[in-house]
């Protein structure tokens, strides 16, 4: 009998192997794995869990002055979220908005790759056009959401010697890349932004999807980041010329209900382009953050977002106001408030101040309690009307990952602002031009890339 059954196993064992050999023996069908059409490539671009959903960067906002932590919420974090919360190094490795968004610049990368492959036709130039120009833009995006953040801001004298990020342009990971410098960065972002432009559709069939208003959106916005008003203020007006959609916050179909906990539905009518933050760091998420209580008292009685944007909880306020239709994801994408704001900006530093304030009281009276008399928002001077466009910017793009590089480039121009942190009775503060503003690059990234640290 148990000569039978070693018998059984060893006629059992050959076979497998036999079965194993003639399986790894077959060819492998490319076209099962390997993306070979424009609706393949197309579909990577669509992969919203890897481009737009809960993947751009978060560490500016954990590092900004829009939020505090109550003692309670700041004891209980472990050592490592205390240090963020100071602006001290952490050994950050992967799974952190670094490595999600450079697995987004992978996608764009193998997208183009892939694309260079299948020839341009009368019959498919319309798909061909909009997965280019997709990838552009994506990976644009991305690229100026880590500049953004691991980089210094913008700054003509040394943009040349100022370390940037690593600018991925092939899917090759195996491919040693240095850190570019901010001006190779930044040339990268608007040099591609400027091909997709001809290649996207005014305006995406889904705000998952870019469109050329998007794109030049994020041109504006990146000009505004260097510095170049005159070429922020062009590509914000292209932008609302496509799309100048603002929601009246009163009766819009996209506000669900001012004082609900959710208050504003996805994909509303200003936005142009869908992404959300990751949670990687999330110290300043709605759960545990309070905001900022002298920038909750610049808000006016009758303005609306003061409704909408918060709530009291514990005798603090808590923020609620993401246009990602809840009240723990953060929107980090593109919307038509951003632009006015931008525009407004724009014209109000080049000394156009008519044209700068008719911006910001179009985007104020929309947030205005429609039973109340809205006075429109006036400026005596160049630097009067600019600080005022700053702070209603401040007010109502709140919590979308932009406040860090805002203080940057103000700071750039002489702000010299502070910002501090009351930590159980002691006051930590970051000095206006402290080298932790191109924040710290993820340790494993360091070690793995041989790059320097910030």
């Amino acid at each position: 009998m148990r000569n039978s059954i070693v018998y059984f196993i060893i006629c059992l064992t050959t076979a497998m192997m036999f079965s194993c050999k003639k399986y790894l023996d077959l060819k492998s069908d490319a076209k099962i794995v390997t993306p070979g059409s424009l609706t393949d490539i197309q579909a990577l671009l669509d992969d919203s869990p890897i481009m737009n959903t809960r993947t751009t960067p978060s560490f500016s906002e954990t590092s900004a002055d829009d939020y505090f932590l109550p003692p309670a919420s700041y004891n209980a974090q472990p050592v490592n979220g205390q240090r963020f919360y100071q602006w001290l190094p952490v050994d950050v490795r992967y799974g952190n908005d670094w490595s999600y968004a450079y697995q987004a610049i992978y996608n764009c990368n193998i997208a183009l790759e892939l694309l260079d492959k299948i020839d341009r036709t009368a019959v498919n130039g319309t798909a061909w056009d909009n997965v280019k120009g997709s990838a552009l833009f994506f990976r644009s995006f991305y690229f100026l959401l880590l500049s953004a953040d691991y980089a210094r801001a913008y700054n003509e004298a040394t943009a040349d010697s100022d370390p940037g990020i690593m600018l991925r342009i092939s899917s090759d990971f195996n491919l040693k890349v240095k850190r570019a410098s901010v001006r190779e960065c930044y040339q990268r972002i608007t040099g591609d932004l400027e091909i997709a432009l001809a290649m996207l559709p005014d305006i995406a069939v889904h705000p998952m999807r870019p469109s050329r208003a998007a794109a030049c959106a994020l041109l504006a916005r990146t000009y505004l980041y260097m510095g170049n008003y005159g070429a922020g203020l062009k590509w914000s007006a292209e932008s609302l010329q496509m799309n100048a959609k603002l929601m009246d916050y009163n009766n819009d179909p996209g506000v669900a209900g001012l004082a609900a906990n959710v208050p504003f539905r996805k994909y509303n009518a200003e936005t142009l382009f869908y992404a959300e933050m990751c949670p990687a760091f999330s110290i300043h998420a709605t759960s545990r953050a309070r905001i900022d209580s002298v920038l909750y008292a610049a808000y006016q009685a009758n303005d609306l977002r003061k409704t909408a944007y918060f709530k009291t909880v514990s005798g603090y306020q808590q923020y609620k106001g993401s246009y990602a239709e809840s009240a723990s994801v953060f929107f980090s994408g593109i919307a038509n408030d951003e632009v006015y704001l931008t525009r407004a900006e724009c014209n109000a530093f080049l000394g156009n101040l008519g044209s700068a304030m008719a911006d910001l009281n179009t985007l104020l009276k929309s947030r205005w309690k429609s039973s109340a008399v809205f006075v429109p928002v006036t400026a005596s001077d160049r630097l009067d009307a600019l600080a005022k466009i700053r702070l209603e910017r401040r007010k109502s793009l709140l919590m979308r990952g932009m406040r860090w590089i805002d203080i940057k480039r103000y700071n750039r121009e002489g702000g010299n602002i502070l910002i501090s942190r009351n930590i159980n009775e002691k006051m930590v503060s970051l000095q206006p031009n402290a080298s932790y503003y191109a924040l710290p690059v993820p340790v494993d990234i360091i070690e793995q890339a041989d790059i320097g640290q910030n």
